[in-house]
């Protein structure tokens, strides 16, 4: 077995997330190519700086237009399901997640057994004045945190079965539901469901070759599987057994690694400067991040304020090949800024003229991925 450093380590980890080196201008094809190495891309609905997956893909492609997402869900190219949470997903992956596919929703159960009169009227308004928001229909929701109408619980159910999908977003980031057969191409509705033995061999392989380096913890909380390493570590063993990733010993004398087959373990230091969303890939496993990055990562938004040590929105800056300090930002769109609320410097990090000077591209990448006009500190 093969040994590797922390440093070697972390630079394969931070390397395999693809960041952008400069400004640039992303495409379409950019943005759902890096959706499809990536495996897929969390979304999330605070509000405060952007939504998480324009920052995550920002950090990669640079900025891109904002409809290019919805755009890409109408034409089937990609689609909404739960992954590691509720994420963007290639779409030729569909099959990998049909079996999980059930109208039984993981936090309202079976509404649509609980309504069925109500399920054959949404799908049939649907089918007759093709895709439609939950707007579209009428109701009040019950109270409590997630306020959903009937209508609304119906179609979320239909969606976690795979009978509608997410066809794109409208004004205020809403859902525009549709048949899947009118948005996800024939071939991949009509494709084989892999038995649990083959998914399961595949979504190890897919993570390990998105994430460049992972535990099999790592592979598990990367898709959030349920039965733990136990799970996965048959499937590990054979990928390895078959040449197509290797087991790797870490000089920490901690858990092994697994690396895709023929990975380079001697890499050169990565050149980016990206401020992250608090949900980026790169940050999914935090004993992985403690471990290798050094970096305790926290998200505070669901703290109350007199309990936060940074911030509400917070987001890791990545330098090179580390998390040097966390960012503190607001957007006010209203005058056009990004605001930075405050910034802090990693424990044993020293501030630098080069320091400043990567933290301010990475600010003016962000802003232009967000559209505003300016910085303001």
């Amino acid at each position: 077995m093969r040994e590797i450093s922390l440093s070697a380590l972390r630079r394969i980890a931070i390397g395999a997330q693809g960041y952008t080196t400069r400004s640039r201008a992303g495409t379409r094809r950019e943005v759902e190519e890096t959706i499809r190495r990536l495996t897929c891309v969390q979304l999330d609905s605070i509000t405060a700086v952007e939504r998480s997956h324009r920052i995550t893909l920002g950090s990669r492609v640079g900025e891109y237009p904002r409809e290019t997402v919805s755009r890409l869900l109408g034409e089937g190219r990609i689609f909404e399901y739960w992954a590691h949470e509720a994420c963007l997903i290639a779409v030729e992956e569909w099959p990998l997640f049909r079996s999980k596919m059930t109208r039984h929703h993981p936090w309202r159960g079976d509404v649509v057994a609980e309504h069925p009169e109500l399920a054959a009227e949404v799908l049939a308004a649907i089918r007759e004045r093709g895709p439609l928001t939950s707007r579209a229909f009428e109701g009040k929701g019950g109270g409590g945190m997630w306020n959903w109408k009937p209508a609304k619980m119906i179609l979320e159910s239909l969606w976690n079965s795979g009978e509608i999908v997410i066809a794109g977003r409208v004004s205020g980031f809403q859902r525009l539901y549709d048949l899947a057969e009118r948005v996800i191409p024939r071939d991949v509705l009509e494709a084989p469901v892999p038995d649990a033995a083959t998914r399961d061999r595949e979504l190890a392989l897919r993570a390990v070759r998105a994430r460049g380096a992972l535990t099999e913890a790592g592979i598990v909380e990367h898709w959030r599987l349920r039965g733990g390493t136990a799970r996965v570590q048959p499937h590990v063993e054979a990928l390895v057994a078959d040449g197509l990733v290797e087991r790797i010993r870490v000089e920490d004398g901690e858990a092994d690694v697994v690396v895709p087959a023929g990975t380079d373990l001697d890499p050169g230091r990565p050149a980016a400067a990206a401020l992250l969303s608090p949900f980026d890939n790169l940050l999914w496993d935090r004993p992985f991040a403690r471990r290798v990055l050094g970096f305790d990562h926290l998200i505070e938004v669901y703290k109350p304020a007199p309990q936060r040590q940074f911030g509400y929105y917070v987001l890791p800056f990545l330098w090179r090949d580390r998390i040097v300090g966390r960012a503190d930002l607001k957007s006010e769109r209203s005058e056009g800024a990004l605001v930075v609320k405050a910034f802090h410097l990693e424990s044993g990090i020293r501030r630098s003229g080069a320091l400043d000077d990567a933290l301010e591209r990475a600010l003016d990448r962000l802003r232009r991925t967000i559209g505003l006009e300016h910085v303001r500190r």
